[in-house]
């Protein structure tokens, strides 16, 4: 499905824009570049440190609750499933709820 990819892709630089304009993480945003710079390291380390936690979670084998809540913060509760194909029309159709 296409629908948890694009969510897992959107929603940690989303909170990584949040967490900057919230904080400022200690910066003097002057320019516009500075600040998306700054805000998509946020995310991608936001995404990186979920991302981890859910891996980690699986492989130990550790609470199941963790690893729904690292994938939820990340914007859907599992990682997506990939199968190959080429059929770029199909792949559309079944990424519709």
């Amino acid at each position: 499905m296409l629908l948890p990819s694009v969510l897992r892709t959107v929603v940690p630089l989303v909170a990584g824009w949040i967490i900057v304009a919230l904080t400022h993480l200690g910066f003097t945003l002057d320019s516009n570049t500075a600040q998306a710079a700054v805000t998509l390291a946020v995310a991608g380390a936001y995404y990186l440190v979920f991302r981890l936690v859910e891996r980690t979670v699986e492989k130990i084998g550790g609470p199941a609750w963790l690893k729904g809540a690292a994938g939820a913060l990340l914007g859907w509760a599992s990682p997506p499933r990939y199968r190959s194909t080429d059929n770029i029309v199909e792949l559309l159709r079944e990424s519709r709820p």
